[in-house]
């Protein structure tokens, strides 16, 4: 499939079948997160895979009650280091919320591929989230996505003119 294809035909998935994920469908997706770029190729990010029943159950909670994020076999909880990314990007703020965000958004594209399901969550208490998977100081939460084979095929949403979006030359 293309990646055009591919991009136009995601959508966020919020019910799920509870179908495993085979090994090597599962190692594809998170390999394009780990190929993906990021500011001087520091990868400040870490992936933790949620499987436990009980702590997909607890991060639906933290995710102000998202009952469908636990449906999905598999919880991708994101994760980036502030001190060990790029810390000048455009000379006012550090790379690492940009940089997890490609790599989330390639593992995203790749599950498409795949004929997996995910949806962006960024509606959760960080704070609970990190006492739930045990996840030190120092490290940042910044996304959570179900992963697993949709229950549902989501309708396309509207999307912006190129003319809203786009200029030449000057702002």
């Amino acid at each position: 499939m293309s990646i055009l294809k591919v991009i136009k035909e995601r959508r966020s998935v919020r019910r799920y079948k509870a179908d495993s994920i085979p090994d090597d469908v599962l190692q594809r997706v998170l390999d394009a997160a780990r190929f993906s770029p990021s500011g001087k190729n520091l990868q400040p990010w870490k992936f933790i895979l949620v499987q436990d029943e009980s702590l997909k159950q607890r991060l639906a909670e933290a995710s102000v009650r998202q009952i469908f994020v636990a449906e999905a076999p598999i919880v991708v909880v994101a994760c980036g280091f502030p001190d060990r990314c790029y810390s000048q990007m455009g000379n006012y703020m550090k790379s690492w919320p940009v940089d997890v965000a490609i790599a989330v958004e390639h593992l995203m594209l790749q599950a498409q591929e795949e004929g997996l399901g995910t949806c962006w969550i960024g509606a959760f208490e960080e704070k609970d989230v990190k006492s739930i998977l045990d996840v030190p100081e120092g490290v940042r939460v910044l996304a959570l996505t179900p992963l697993g084979y949709p229950d549902e095929n989501p309708v396309p949403r509207g999307r912006k003119s190129m003319e809203e979006i786009v200029s030449y030359d000057y702002y």
